[in-house]
């Protein structure tokens, strides 16, 4: 039998050598103990990690092995800011890391008593976490989870110690969390990482500007109501960090570029960062500035979509002017950044509608109708606001960005991606569809469907309304709940195709009939010599990464008459 520790656990001895006293900790990979190791006579911190009882044997054995493995690596790591792991051990088959036990809270119970700290505060802090950050990513190791619960402050040092490397990667093998669902905390987490297409240094250093902006202010800047809203406020919204990390505000911006590629680096953030710490005032990056990549690989979730770059974020020069982080229109290609999340986020329970679709519908003109009437959303063009799933979209734009790849009236031939055909409609337009789906035409609808039509790709063609293809959208955007049942989350957004005027509206609505269930649409319309226009994809909301995909492509490749 065991003794009972201090706070009533049940007291246990690991590997024949920690005794379990208190628990001090919990989190979602397991239980941290204040513990004593009867060999050298001194106290430690252990962590007990929990695995998944439902998997099977032979997948439990390989993830705790993976485990051992990954904490062994990060037991290399000698440095001041990292958590000291001492011990790596396994029982009753559960693995077990045994760290230095640190007195004092984390980062985060600080903020939660004392408020927020200042500038030159927030400054050390990001220093001594670049310095930890720096260590791990030399050694190949990736930590996941920076945030502010996972930072640790030393009692009467003020230490700073970086802890909490359980869902840590080492560069060339399979974490032991990638296992088809997503982890980490939300708020914190880079996009790219959170759409599951890379994972590199750069990842942890969104983290830490994530991170920044809460210790200055209380909260990160992507602190939502639900998990949809989070989900959603990293890939999508714009990036508006808090008026209180202005003296930092190169630095935060710079580690909240959505595109890792241009993400600011852990050497020039270190640079700004002791600029301020020495003179008051951070410099901007080097015109022309290009970061310098670790040798740590990215490696791309399993199945997931590996040649869609994350949006880039347009250069605001001032915080209330232009927020950093507004993501660039949709391509066919970055799209695929939306059906990447939702895959990934698929296998931790959640629901696809909350992630992306908080804004949409069935569109088509939003003409009542008995009939479904699919939507889409446009591409996305360098330079235009007001693009499909980006909730922080305004329905006007000063400024239409100039459009790429989209082929409506073009000269020459669309090409036709692998696994579409091109449908050449009687009614005088063409567009690519994806093979198998059949066309349908419904009044002054003409519709393509997937078999079962689940998924359906919509057009309509008439003459010019009056106020152009805003106000259409926004007209029936407005009609969107006796049209659509269950309307909501309805977004217009105003936008360019083929360097004309268009409107993109998306929202998602709950179908027909109960056994179609919950749909999400995208619809974009523009007039073209005197008609108008409509293209949009209807579909179930557990079916958006195709969906989008169909959207983006029959947008790309449509030619009128």
């Amino acid at each position: 039998m065991g003794r009972m520790g201090t706070e009533g656990e049940n007291v246990r001895v690991v590997a024949g050598r920690y005794r379990l006293e208190a628990r001090i900790g919990r989190g979602g990979m397991g239980i941290v103990w204040r513990a004593t190791d009867e060999l050298l006579g001194r106290q430690v911190a252990v962590k007990e990690l929990a695995l998944d009882p439902s998997l099977p044997e032979e997948t439990s054995r390989q993830l705790r092995e993976r485990t051992l493995r990954e904490a062994r690596a990060v037991a290399g790591l000698s440095h001041p800011h990292i958590i000291v792991v001492h011990d790596v051990v396994e029982q009753d088959e559960r693995p077990y890391i045994v760290m230095e036990l640190i007195d004092g809270g984390s980062l985060a119970e600080r903020i939660a008593n004392q408020g927020p700290v200042d500038a030159r505060e927030a400054a050390r802090i990001g220093l001594d976490l670049l310095a930890a950050l720096r260590r791990a990513h030399d050694a190949g190791v990736l930590h996941r989870d920076l945030k502010p619960a996972n930072v640790l402050l030393e009692a009467g040092t003020d230490r700073v110690v970086l802890t909490d490397f359980g869902i840590a990667q080492v560069a060339g093998a399979t974490t032991l969390t990638e296992t088809g669902s997503f982890v980490g905390s939300p708020e914190y987490t880079a996009p790219e990482r959170m759409s599951g297409l890379r994972t590199g240094p750069e990842s942890d250093l969104w983290s830490l500007g994530a991170l920044l902006c809460a210790v200055l202010s209380g909260e990160s800047p992507f602190h939502r109501d639900s998990l949809g809203g989070v989900l959603h406020a990293v890939v999508f919204d714009e990036i508006r960090p808090p008026a209180q990390a202005t003296p930092l505000l190169p630095v935060v911006r710079g580690l909240l570029e959505r595109d890792p590629d241009r993400r600011l680096d852990a050497a020039e953030a270190e640079r700004l960062l002791r600029a301020f710490r020495e003179t008051g005032s951070t410099p901007r990056p080097p015109a022309g500035y290009t970061p310098t990549r670790g040798d740590v690989p990215h490696t791309p979730a399993p199945g997931a979509v590996q040649d869609a770059p994350p949006p880039a974020p347009d250069e605001a020069a001032a915080l209330r002017e232009q927020p950093a982080g507004r993501p660039p229109p949709h391509s066919t290609r970055s799209v695929l950044l939306a059906a990447a999340l939702v895959a990934a986020m698929a296998g931790a329970g959640v629901s696809a509608a909350a992630l992306l679709m908080r804004d949409g519908g069935d569109g088509g003109g939003g003409a009542p109708t008995p009939t479904p009437t699919p939507t889409s959303s446009a591409p996305r063009t360098p330079g235009t606001t007001g693009t499909a799933g980006t909730s922080g979209a305004t329905e006007t734009s000063d400024e239409p960005g100039t459009p790429t790849g989209t082929r409506s009236g073009a000269a020459t031939a669309p090409t036709v991606p692998s696994g579409y055909r091109l449908a050449e409609d009687e009614r005088g337009f063409s567009l690519a569809v994806p093979e198998g789906f059949t066309r349908e035409p419904q009044g002054e609808r003409v519709f393509y469907m997937s078999p079962g039509k689940a998924i359906r790709i919509g057009i309509k063609l008439g003459d010019a309304k009056e106020g152009g293809p805003l106000a259409v959208m926004r007209r029936a955007h407005e009609r969107g709940p006796s049209t659509n049942p269950g309307y909501r989350y309805g977004r217009v957004a105003e936008t360019t195709h083929d360097g004309r005027f268009a409107a993109l509206w998306e929202f998602t609505w709950d179908g027909f009939s109960a056994a179609e269930g919950p749909r999400h649409t995208y619809d974009l319309c523009w007039e073209q010599d005197g008609r108008l226009y409509d293209v949009w994809v209807s579909a179930p909301v557990g079916d958006v990464s195709e969906a989008k995909e169909y959207f983006d492509v029959a947008v790309d490749t449509f030619v009128g008459s």
